[in-house]
């Protein structure tokens, strides 16, 4: 017995692949509703029993193992002292361990932002600031005011260590849930995210499963080893740098459309130019961005208030919909499934401004600066012109009969010369919803993963032809 069943509780779907790794091939996909609300094992129950009628009957999987964004994800705040910069690095940190960062503060914590960590339910704190040697009067009034506040979710204190001792002394103090890892900033403009980015996973698989609820399917299944978006990211450098001989695609850009948050992934270099000065931290070869106000059914509200008033009525008018309408209907329903050709046109034109947000927010910026010396032009962000493929998953891609049209709003099609945006990539999807599978089949059978995605994430063609209503 050589097969694989690698599952994804997302926030919307729960999606299941089977895998035989002695053919090196999908067995079977299929998914259903999460059902975090009551018990996630009913949903995968469902699930695989759609797997086995649609293969034609029941197989032994040799290993089971999962990856969630169940219940919305990971939720995190992260807590630095200068926003431009610890604040920045914490960021980098949870998006990179796979979170959703939902809250942002700098400098001193005020009872107002203690407050929002409660009411925004988040699941982990990161608490930053300070390079080694430097700052450390913000770092312990921030941790003495969340132990203060009482609070009792995780606080990961990742800033500076020469404070280590104080910071462990006020987590006992209060009884906190406090762990210490290497500073995210040891130096100005150094950054230090993997001892902080492993222990985020560790409390991820530890504490934070059990509360979305996959506790109570741990006898089904093998192990849950990453959040999902991680397990997306591990595919990402997989296909993009390929194993052992088996080469990868190069330079990528990956953009998930979900229910909840609109992810994005680039694997390339930072930058192309000799002739930039770069502004900013670094950027890292591997970077993921997610947008918790883009999404085609949670997060949908967040796409109407990202308008103006004056664009909410042009989309009305020149659409011929109230989009307003449209997306309170798609957030008070989140199972909703397109029915007719009206409600794929809605969740087609979604899914585009997705996608065009996602990439605006995601790339860098470059802009052409007079001095006395000559013209020069400074660069902050990523440099995606030159990326040779954006790859498109998520239901509202795979489903879409017009994949192109979303794909190529990650493009310049404004022609903004200030955007950094891919400008002639080719266009993949991710037919099959296979991307965090192969994430977390990477973890054990690398090359298997590479070659079934190499083989299912199929190019597409330009069609110019607009969806009609």
């Amino acid at each position: 017995m050589a097969n694989y069943l690698l599952i994804d509780f997302g926030s919307t779907f729960t999606k299941l692949v089977a895998v035989d790794s002695v053919e090196s091939e999908i067995i079977g996909t299929t998914s259903d509703f999460t059902t975090v609300e009551t018990d996630i094992s009913e949903g995968y129950q469902r699930a695989l029993a759609k797997l086995f009628s649609k293969i034609g009957k029941k197989i032994e999987f040799e290993q089971v193992i999962a990856c969630s964004s169940a219940a919305g994800g990971l939720k995190m705040a992260a807590i630095g002292l200068v926003k431009e910069l610890t604040v920045e690095a914490a960021k980098r940190v949870c998006l990179g361990a796979g979170a959703k960062v939902d809250l942002v503060f700098a400098h001193h914590l005020n009872q107002s932002e203690i407050k929002q960590i409660f009411d925004e339910k988040i699941d982990i704190i990161l608490l930053a600031g300070g390079a080694d040697g430097g700052n450390f009067e913000t770092v312990v009034f921030n941790a003495n005011a969340l132990g203060k506040a009482g609070i009792k979710i995780p606080v990961v204190y990742a800033g500076n260590k020469s404070v280590q001792d104080e910071i462990i002394e006020i987590f006992e103090k209060y009884n906190m849930d406090g762990h210490i890892c290497d500073n995210v900033m040891p130096a100005i403009n150094v950054l230090n995210i993997t001892s902080a980015k492993e222990k985020i996973r560790e409390i991820f698989l530890k504490q934070i499963i059990e509360a979305k609820g996959i506790k109570k399917i741990e006898s089904e299944i093998n192990k849950v080893v990453l959040p999902t978006p991680s397990a997306v990211l591990e595919a990402a450098k997989l296909l993009s740098e390929g194993y052992l001989e088996e080469p990868g695609l190069g330079e990528i850009v990956i953009v998930d459309i979900g229910g909840a948050t609109t992810d994005m992934y680039s694997i390339c270099s930072s930058s192309k130019r000799s002739d930039v000065i770069i502004h900013g931290l670094e950027e890292p070869f591997a970077k993921r961005t997610v947008e918790g106000d883009l999404g085609m059914r949670y997060s949908a509200p967040g796409i109407v208030k990202s308008l103006s008033e004056r664009e909410i009525n042009f989309i009305n008018k020149d659409k011929g919909v109230d989009i307003v309408n449209e997306v309170n209907r798609r957030y008070a329903n989140v199972k909703l499934l397109p029915e007719n050709t009206h409600d794929e046109f809605i969740d087609q034109f979604l899914g585009e401004m997705c996608a065009y947000r996602a990439m605006h927010r995601h790339c860098g910026r470059i802009h052409e600066v007079l001095t006395p010396m000559g013209k020069v032009f400074n660069q902050t962000g990523k440099d995606l012109s030159d990326v040779a493929y954006v790859i498109g998953t998520g239901g509202v891609i795979i489903n879409s009969k017009h994949q192109y049209q979303i794909l190529r709003q990650t493009t310049n099609i404004l022609h903004n010369p200030s955007e950094l945006r891919p400008n002639d990539p080719e266009f993949l999807v991710d037919h099959n919803y296979i991307m965090a599978a192969m994430g977390l089949l990477a973890k054990i059978k690398p090359l298997l993963a590479l070659k079934i995605m190499k083989k299912h994430i199929t190019q597409i063609r330009g069609n110019q032809n607009e969806i009609s209503k």
